[in-house]
């Protein structure tokens, strides 16, 4: 014989505690950030520059190369395959003039450079982990069988 369960009421404790207060706006409205298009003095927005920063080519594989420790050259070319020696020193040059990596020059007989993320480049890396997991969410790879279907909006 099958015995049926009664639900049981007991007492319990709200899981989320009652809202006391309501929201209100702040006494300050130059303190809120608001997102508007911020143009810089040659009139590009600053997600414009973003994205043109990223669309260089290596420049989001060199930086995720340094998330996780510093490296010399070398390493960083080990981390990014397919990058020749001549286009990695290319975009060091150009991701260092632009503050997001710096440069550690030791002296020696053979002096050695090490590379790391500069606070900039650290603070870049937390929209570029984002747009990375989007990535995998969201676009196939190339060679599975959605990517050769084309998208179109609306579907």
């Amino acid at each position: 014989m099958r015995e049926v369960l009664k639900p049981v009421e007991t007492a319990m404790p709200r899981a989320v505690p009652k809202r006391t207060h309501t929201m209100t706006t702040p006494q300050h409205p130059q303190s809120v950030r608001r997102f508007e298009p911020s143009q810089s003095t040659d009139g590009t927005s600053a997600i414009t520059r973003a994205f043109t920063l990223l669309s260089r080519r290596w420049n989001g594989l060199i930086l995720m190369a340094l998330a996780k420790d510093p490296a010399d050259f070398a390493q960083i070319r080990e981390r990014v395959p397919g990058i020749s020696d001549r286009m990695l020193a290319q975009r060091l040059q150009e991701l260092t003039a632009i503050d997001l990596i710096a440069q550690d020059v030791r002296p020696g007989l053979s002096s050695r450079t090490r590379y790391a993320l500069s606070p900039h480049g650290k603070a870049f890396l937390v929209p570029l982990a984002v747009l990375f997991l989007w990535a995998e969410d969201h676009l196939p790879a190339s060679g599975s069988p959605t990517s050769d279907q084309p998208t179109t909006p609306g579907r």
